[in-house]
C-alpha cells in the first residue's frame, strides 16, 4: 500500500491537469458548503463572484511562482537522494516515517514563514493583502502577493533541505495544504464541539478565522497551516468567539479598497498608511 501512494504521489507532478483538478475540487466543495452552511454573513463591495475574481488573479500568480519553484523541489530532492542528505536519511526512515517527517518538517516551514512575515515590517508590506480580505472565505485561502509567495517557497525550500524529503513526501504535503487552506478559510459553520476537537492537532475553520480578525493580539496569533501543534507548542495560539470576528485591518489599508487588484498588488512598494 505505501509504494503505491508513494508512486502515485511521485508523478503527481508530471500531472498539473489533475493537480489543478484537486485544487478547484476543493474550492468548489467548500464553496458549496460555505453557502449552505455559513459562519457569518458576508458583505461583498459587489457580489461573491466579483470578490472571488479578485482573489483568483493572486491565485493565478502564486500558481505560476509555484510551477518554477516545484523544478528546485525536483532538483533538491534529486540531491538529497543522491547525497543521502537531511533527516529521512538520517534516520534511515521508511515510506511512513519519510512521510511523516516530510510533512512535519514543511507544515513548521509554512508556520515560520508565516510568523516571520508577522514580525518583519518590510515582509508584512506583502502579507498584508492577504489580511486585507474583508470577506474571508474559501477563495481567500490563496489570495497572496507574489512577494509572499516567493517568501514562502524559499522558507519551503530551506525546510525540504533540512528534512531530505523525497518528491513524493512534497507533494502528500502540498496536496494536503491545499485541501487545508480552502477548509480553514472557507466561511463555514461547525458545531462548536467538532471544530474544537479538530483543532486538537489540525488547524480549523473556527481557529484560522481568529488569525484574520482586524486587530491585534488576535492577528498575530494561530499561523498554523495544516497542524496546530506549532501555535500550541509556540505559545501562539488564541481563541476567540466567531461572533466577535471582524476581518480586514485597523490600519495600513483602507478597507474600502479591499477588493481593488491593482491598488492590492502595488501595495508593498507604497508607503503604509
Amino acid at each position: 500500500m505505501w509504494n503505491r501512494i508513494s508512486i502515485f504521489f511521485e508523478t503527481l507532478e508530471d500531472h498539473p491537469v489533475l493537480r489543478f483538478t484537486l485544487l478547484v475540487a476543493g474550492l468548489l466543495f467548500f464553496w458549496i458548503i460555505e453557502g449552505a452552511i455559513p459562519l457569518i454573513p458576508l458583505h461583498y463591495k459587489k457580489n461573491k463572484l466579483h470578490h472571488a475574481l479578485v482573489n483568483f488573479g493572486f491565485t493565478i500568480l502564486h500558481l505560476i511562482i509555484h510551477t518554477f519553484l516545484a523544478i528546485f523541489i525536483v532538483l533538491l530532492a534529486d540531491w538529497c537522494r543522491t547525497e543521502t542528505w537531511g533527516l529521512v536519511y538520517w534516520f534511515h526512515a521508511n515510506i511512513p516515517m519519510t512521510i511523516l517527517i516530510g510533512v512535519l518538517a514543511l507544515d513548521f516551514s509554512s508556520w515560520l514563514v508565516h510568523w516571520i512575515m508577522h514580525q518583519s515590517p518590510l515582509l508584512w508590506r506583502f502579507h498584508l493583502i492577504h489580511h486585507a480580505d474583508n470577506n474571508v472565505d474559501v477563495t481567500t485561502g490563496l489570495r497572496h502577493h507574489p512577494g509572499d509567495s516567493i517568501l514562502r517557497g524559499i522558507f519551503f525550500l530551506l525546510l525540504n533541505f533540512i528534512s531530505g524529503a523525497p518528491v513524493y513526501a512534497v507533494m502528500i504535503y502540498q496536496t494536503l495544504i491545499v485541501l487545508a487552506t480552502a477548509f480553514t478559510h472557507a466561511n463555514i459553520s461547525l458545531p462548536r464541539w467538532l471544530d474544537s476537537a479538530i483543532s486538537l492537532i489540525f488547524v480549523s475553520p473556527n481557529m484560522h478565522k481568529v488569525h484574520h480578525h482586524w486587530k491585534q493580539p488576535y492577528t498575530d496569533s494561530n499561523y498554523g497551516a495544516v497542524l496546530s501543534i506549532w501555535d500550541r507548542l509556540l505559545g501562539t495560539f488564541l481563541k476567540l468567539n466567531p461572533k466577535d470576528i471582524h476581518y480586514g485591518l485597523d490600519r495600513y489599508y483602507p478597507n474600502e479598497k479591499d477588493e481593488d487588484f491593482m491598488a492590492l498588488l502595488k501595495k508593498p512598494f507604497q508607503k503604509l498608511e
